[in-house]
């Protein structure tokens, strides 16, 4: 336990730092497309248990797994090292001031050119954003191989973990949470769980070193879903220019339509496979059903959330890394004693099938209200912390 604890907190950081800096090098109009790479390859980790199977199955100890994952582990911490940039920088915007109201009886002035202006008197004061922000000199890469980084000292440690939590009452942060929650609970959990136990009984009987194979199935999914990566920032652009160069961060859902359906459509399939004893191929089709409908779910809806929340999205980050993690711990845990009680199609076709349903449809919610969401909470408590409790001159991005 101790040892998984360990490895939960270093792998953690793997998950928010990607979508981080995937927000910090890239376009408006790329994120979409960045964001599927990287949320294929985190899916892409369930196929794990294929080369573990056939190492133990070639006689080598459950250790060798975990020796390996370490080797990976190394193998990215390097490259992380000498190939990803600093993306955190302290920015501050050059304003022109001309003339501002009078405050406290006395005129107050800035001279036209000045480096920044403190939040709180950019309501009181005309001002106009010219040219680029202003930031420090672009590092040379030995340079950017230092050790140590930037590290924003206005920021509150404590105060941004309590700020972190606030975002489960967000609406679009908490679909993107249940929306890898509930995937990965199905997916990797309920398939990763049944399918071995099922293949090698009767009618199947299929020999145990080739239980792992239905991660064909997930690479088959994610495979045919990859071709679709810029479709949602190809929607979204085409959207903008028809709503006269505005774009609003609902625009690039209309892509999720199919898969709202296609997802819980696989679930059925597959319950209904294991309940009756069907041929195997079916196990395929409904695992690759459901992940390809996943990578548009954990693709478009952070894209969705980024769009919508791209201030403060570190702290949005770790509410989802805790939330989602919490989530697909609570569907598989008595898994196999709900499906052997109630059996495959009731529990992974009937209530897994539904759970993922009633999320997808949560869609057609954000296509038609998300604006009006996001203008309401923008006045509310949770607005209002948000601006109390953030220190910081400039941008940090």
């Amino acid at each position: 336990m101790a040892a998984r604890i360990i490895h939960a907190a270093g792998s953690g950081v793997c998950e928010a730092l990607p979508v981080q800096a995937v927000n910090d090098i890239f376009f408006l109009h790329e994120r979409g497309k960045r964001i599927s790479y990287y949320t294929a390859a985190l899916s892409l980790g369930s196929i794990g248990g294929l080369p573990a199977g056939y190492m133990l199955a070639a006689g080598y100890s459950f250790r060798l797994f975990y020796y390996v994952e370490f080797a990976f582990g190394m193998a990215l911490l390097i490259a992380a090292f000498f190939l990803v940039p600093e993306t955190a920088y302290k920015r501050k915007t050059t304003v022109t001031v001309e003339k501002a109201p009078a405050e406290n009886g006395q005129d107050f002035e800035l001279q036209k050119g000045a480096s920044f202006v403190e939040p709180q008197k950019l309501s009181h004061l005309s001002v106009e954003v010219e040219g680029i922000p202003l930031g420090p000199q672009r590092q040379t890469y030995l340079q950017s191989l230092k050790p140590w980084s930037f590290y924003d000292r206005d920021a509150e440690f404590f105060m941004m973990m309590v700020r972190s939590f606030t975002y489960y009452f967000v609406p679009p942060v908490l679909w993107v949470i249940t929306s890898f929650g509930i995937y990965i609970g199905c997916a990797a959990l309920a398939f990763n769980y049944t399918f071995p136990l099922k293949i090698v009984e009767p009618p199947y009987n299929w020999n145990a070193n080739n239980s792992g194979l239905i991660a064909i199935a997930f690479i088959i999914g994610y495979g045919l879903a990859l071709p679709f990566a810029n479709s949602s920032d190809r929607l979204a652009a085409y959207l903008t220019k028809k709503n006269n160069g505005i774009r609003e961060a609902e625009m690039r859902l209309g892509v999720m339509l199919p898969a709202m359906l296609i997802g819980p459509a696989g679930l059925v399939i597959y319950g209904f496979v294991a309940q009756r004893n069907l041929h195997w191929i079916g196990y395929f089709a409904g695992v690759a059903m459901l992940d390809w409908s996943a990578l548009f779910f954990f693709t478009f809806t952070l894209a969705y959330a980024i769009d919508s929340y791209t201030a403060n999205m570190s702290e949005m980050l770790i509410a989802m890394n805790i939330g989602k993690n919490a989530i697909s711990f609570g569907m598989g845990f008595k898994l196999l004693t709900w499906v052997l009680e109630s059996g495959y199609a009731t529990i992974i076709a009937g209530a897994f099938g539904g759970i993922i349903l009633a999320n997808n449809l949560v869609l057609l919610l954000f296509m038609w209200k998300g604006k009006n969401m996001r203008v309401y909470f923008a006045n509310t408590w949770l607005s209002r912390l948000h601006r109390k409790t953030i220190r910081t001159e400039g941008e940090v991005a």
